[in-house]
């Protein structure tokens, strides 16, 4: 049996490449109104991930437009638990009414980095997708809060960034930094076939950890995101493995 990779990327953002990084992906993160996105991005963005038979993912995240969700938002419990279930309901029901259904969760930004390293985040927002009462898979970070607290309650997928550094605590480095991205494609080739092929991380500082990842991010605002996920499936199926569903 041929030996498959799995690759994501959040889409509906406001990008210029969904149309053409949608057929080459295997499940895509939809922006549903939090840091990005609006109704009409996500029917359209829905409308392209069926056409190209791809897994349909809710991508919520701090209700902060201004920064792109990547800025750390103080709520209320109950204000941010209104705010995840708006987002993701809104892509169910709109996944739904185009005739496709929601597969999964993938937080966005800040909320995500705050779910892999706050408890309470951690905890609020398992406690709120458990009040959904849905079959959906989550998105989590290896060795997280959030992956610890949704441990069977949820079926997990392990994700690590194809496009992002990593530090020796397995948390990325940092946006703020310059060295935060990879953006060379042979560069982002060789990070990902070392976690996926030796289940090694090669990090920020040179030094290896290790790590696992069942699904690996492109982000499809890294500069030459397109190129750089051709390349991977070049690169890939010279070494005899696939990209699932494509």
């Amino acid at each position: 049996m041929k030996r498959m990779i799995h690759i994501n990327c959040d889409l509906g953002e406001g990008g210029d490449f969904d149309e053409e990084l949608m057929p080459l992906i295997s499940a895509c993160n939809i922006a549903c109104g939090g840091h990005a996105g609006n109704l009409e991005s996500m029917h359209r963005t829905v409308r392209l991930a069926m056409e190209n038979n791809v897994e349909i993912g809710a991508h919520p995240s701090y209700p902060d437009r201004k920064n792109f969700g990547r800025n750390h938002l103080e709520m209320s419990a109950e204000d941010l638990k209104l705010s995840i279930e708006g987002q993701v309901l809104s892509l169910k029901q709109i996944a739904e009414s185009e005739g496709g259904k929601m597969t999964h969760i993938k937080l966005h930004g800040a909320l995500y980095n705050d779910a892999a390293k706050d408890e309470k985040i951690a905890r609020l927002i398992v406690e709120c997708l458990q009040d959904l009462e849905d079959d959906f898979k989550i998105f989590v970070p290896l060795n997280s809060k959030i992956s610890e607290f949704a441990m069977g309650k949820f079926d997990l997928v392990f994700e690590a960034f194809a496009d992002r550094n990593y530090n020796e605590n397995f948390s990325l480095v940092s946006r703020s930094e310059g060295h935060a991205l990879i953006t060379e494609k042979e560069e982002v080739f060789k990070h990902v076939f070392s976690l996926y092929n030796d289940r090694k991380i090669i990090t920020n500082s040179g030094i290896e950890i290790d790590g696992k990842a069942d699904t690996f991010c492109v982000h499809s605002d890294t500069p030459s995101s397109l190129e750089i996920i051709q390349f991977l499936h070049k690169k890939f199926a010279e070494k005899g493995i696939g990209v699932k569903n494509t």
